[in-house]
């Protein structure tokens, strides 16, 4: 068509233009740059520019997966009526792969649009295609290359500690001198993903569930849209090696590497949670715990041995609550049993495991005793873990030697996934390495809030707060409480702190007199 004709309607142009990132959209203004050397070309051209239809994402060479290309596409499809010249800045923003090329190709001619590009001429004559098929091999062959030192220089950074992909929960990139892009910690999202961690390690959460309903109550974690955390986003937490400070990746071959971030917490408790999630929860986890049924899922029936549940029962006037088993064939099936029944007669439990001032006494300096004898074992620990760490690079490279001499592929496999395993062994050992140093300060100072909790776990309990009441029930009993109906509450297995102290209490001990102590005559 001749466009000069006055009497005819100029052409209707379509501008494509793409970056293959949004920072280059952002910073470098390159979808701007394309878009005004397109208007300008058609304005030299005479066709009136109706759309622009941007991309910011390369697509891998594969036009399907860019927003910009598929709605032109759709734009074209949604108008068959009409005839359309889609302008390019340069053939590679086509598509860089020789397939998808000729096959975008091909639906732009099934639509009835021509494709004009800035600085290549199309032209259906066979030197024409060898042309341009040769220049879309090319722009393959560099898109491949491109991909490949990119992963090159990913594998290599992350061998030398550093986390390339999206930052976790947690965590941010910030620029550094001398590491440049590194992980540092995002507060305070990162001191409640610490929490989470803990928590579940130590035993303050019994559950992943408990865990789950934990990132629920914190308002800056993020939820779906009915304002959930899904189980699978504490799973995806919890297999995180970046929050031990390691680098871990299988798919690259990448096992174990010390980070150069800072780790929301120690190798060591993220080891500990990974042996908790193959064991069964202590307490169990349910959502209605609750300050109206602090003990619901710990007392157990003491004619089946399962855990109460509890309830509200609607009276005529208000509403009485209740413990009670829901256990079916139990002699006990639905029997209530009132609430301040249950929870008096455990108070008076806690008020019984309170030494005496004596005793109590006694425990302080045997405690003190045990730190000052601990003091003395870090420095033969801190030996040991040199050894170990000396010995394990040892068999680390022996290992390596073998594989050097072996040509067996089953061998080679083994040997690489035994040298895995010593590296998280090696690992490890350093990290108890540095933090094995002798305690600096009093023993008063760490061990206080221990000693005020074994001198009177009632008062931890009396304040009320569902989470420091759990953790009463876990530091205090080792097992369930078992309830008869008709006896009350059998005796009590109480955790070890406190069965050594009602040892002491109930053995036959007296204090030496201070006067003089002879030897019984035969």
């Amino acid at each position: 068509m001749n466009t000069s004709n006055s009497h005819e309607q100029p052409l209707r142009a379509l501008i494509y233009c793409r970056v293959s990132g949004t920072k280059q959209a952002v910073e470098g203004h390159g979808l701007e740059s394309q878009q005004t050397r397109c208007r300008q070309y058609a304005r030299d051209k005479g066709y009136l520019v109706e759309a622009v239809f941007p991309d910011d994402v390369s697509g891998g060479g594969d036009f399907v997966k860019r927003p910009g290309m598929v709605a032109l596409l759709a734009y074209l499809k949604a108008q068959p009526d009409k005839n359309y010249v889609v302008i390019f800045d340069d053939l590679k923003r086509f598509a860089r792969d020789t397939e998808f090329h000729f096959k975008l190709r091909r639906m732009f001619a099934e639509r009835g649009a021509r494709v004009e590009c800035l600085n290549f001429k199309f032209e259906d004559s066979p030197e024409g295609k060898f042309i341009e098929t040769i220049i879309a091999a090319q722009g393959e062959l560099e898109r491949q290359q491109n991909g490949r030192q990119v992963l090159q220089k990913m594998k290599a950074r992350m061998q030398s500690g550093y986390w390339c992909f999206h930052a976790p929960f947690g965590y941010k990139f910030d620029n550094i001198k001398g590491h440049g892009k590194i992980l540092i910690k995002d507060e305070p999202m990162a001191s409640v993903i610490t929490e989470a961690l803990e928590g579940y390690a130590s035993g303050r959460f019994a559950s992943q569930s408990e865990v789950k309903r934990f990132l629920e109550s914190q308002p800056i974690f993020p939820k779906n849209k009915r304002h959930e955390v899904p189980q699978q986003r504490v799973v995806e937490i919890f297999d995180r090696y970046l929050y031990a400070g390691m680098i871990h990746h299988p798919k690259w071959d990448i096992n174990y590497v010390p980070g150069q971030h800072k780790g929301l917490v120690s190798l060591e408790v993220f080891q500990k949670i990974q042996e908790r999630r193959q064991t069964a929860a202590y307490v169990p986890a349910r959502k209605d715990i609750s300050s109206d049924f602090p003990l619901r899922g710990f007392v157990a029936c003491g004619d089946c041995n399962k855990p109460f549940t509890a309830c509200w029962s609607k009276g005529k006037n208000k509403k009485y609550p209740y413990y009670l088993c829901d256990t079916k064939h139990c002699a006990s099936y639905r029997k209530s049993i009132p609430r301040q029944q249950i929870e008096d007669g455990f108070v008076k439990i806690l008020h019984g495991m309170k030494p005496s001032r004596e005793l109590f006494n006694l425990a302080r300096a045997a405690f003190k005793s045990i730190w000052n004898q601990r003091s003395k074992q870090i420095e033969q620990t801190l030996e040991s873990l040199k050894s170990e760490v000396i010995a394990t690079d040892k068999q680390i490279q022996n290992l390596l030697d073998r594989i050097m001499s072996t040509t067996n592929t089953t061998v080679i496999t083994a040997y690489e996934t035994k040298i895995n395993d010593l590296e998280l062994q090696k690992s490890l050992a350093q990290e108890r390495l540095r933090n094995s140093a002798i305690p600096k300060g009093r023993f008063e100072d760490f061990i206080e809030h221990a000693l005020n909790f074994l001198a009177n776990p009632c008062k931890l309990w009396e304040s009320g707060k569902p989470h420091l009441q759990r953790m009463v029930l876990r530091l205090a009993f080792s097992e369930h409480l078992a309830y008869c109906r008709k006896e009350g509450y059998r005796t009590p297995k109480t955790s070890l702190p406190f069965r050594m102290l009602g040892h002491i209490s109930t053995s036959n001990v007296e204090m030496v007199h201070r006067g003089r102590f002879e030897l019984p005559t035969p």
